[in-house]
């Protein structure tokens, strides 16, 4: 079961919409839907929020240490109250994964993600969860870190803000343990198809239609 949620992005104004960030967009909706509200705490380097669900303590997490430092917060709490890795979920941007799409994953590399890269090291492991929320790519490497330090187009905010809160579905699941499950419903759980245009009317015509000493934002 997860015990910890942790969500991933950079402190401060100027990141706030940034692709990078939707990590933070996932673990705020999150924090919503239970109806908590995350506190600034020094001891874990992050914001926090602690909830007991069905009897089993669950934390909240979004570190404040820009991303390339995520694991040092992430670490300091889990080892705090003793929290496995495998009961730990990162929710995290996705450059291999299209707008509109979330995959659900165990283990394996950090494929790049500077973010997973410093957790991987911090917790001495990759065996955690991630939650891998599409942003898309920009289809060139060299473009990748301008790309994430940037806002979305409106088209994609909403594509990734609808995959937000359809994957808090999975929580249930994700709380009881039932991975397969969760698994399920967050690679089944696709967008709403987009409404056919209105046929034109008979009499109408027709027409055509910020980096610090500890941290770096990437």
């Amino acid at each position: 079961m997860i015990k910890l949620f942790v969500g991933l992005g950079n402190p401060g104004p100027e990141y706030e919409a940034t692709r990078h960030n939707a990590g933070f967009w996932w673990i705020d909706a999150l924090a919503s839907e239970l109806k908590v509200s995350l506190q600034p705490d020094r001891n874990f380097h992050g914001f926090v929020a602690r909830i007991s669900l069905h009897g089993q303590t669950v934390w909240l997490l979004k570190p404040q240490t820009f991303m390339n430092v995520s694991g040092k917060a992430v670490a300091a709490l889990a080892r705090f109250y003793k929290i496995q890795p495998d009961e730990i979920l990162v929710a995290h941007d996705e450059l291999d994964i299209i707008p509109g799409q979330a995959k659900l994953k165990f283990a394996g590399s950090h494929a790049g993600h500077n973010g997973l890269r410093d957790i991987h090291a911090q917790l001495g492991t990759g065996d955690y969860w991630r939650l891998r929320l599409g942003v898309g790519h920009p289809g060139v490497k060299s473009e990748v870190i301008h790309w994430v330090l940037k806002k979305p187009s409106p088209e994609h905010r909403e594509a990734i803000e609808d995959t937000v809160h359809r994957t808090l579905k999975a929580i249930p699941p994700l709380l009881a343990g039932e991975m397969e499950k969760a698994t399920l419903l967050i690679h089944t759980s696709k967008p709403p198809r987009p409404k056919p245009p209105k046929p034109a009317s008979a009499e109408a015509p027709l027409t055509d239609p910020k980096t610090n000493e500890q941290g770096d934002p990437a």
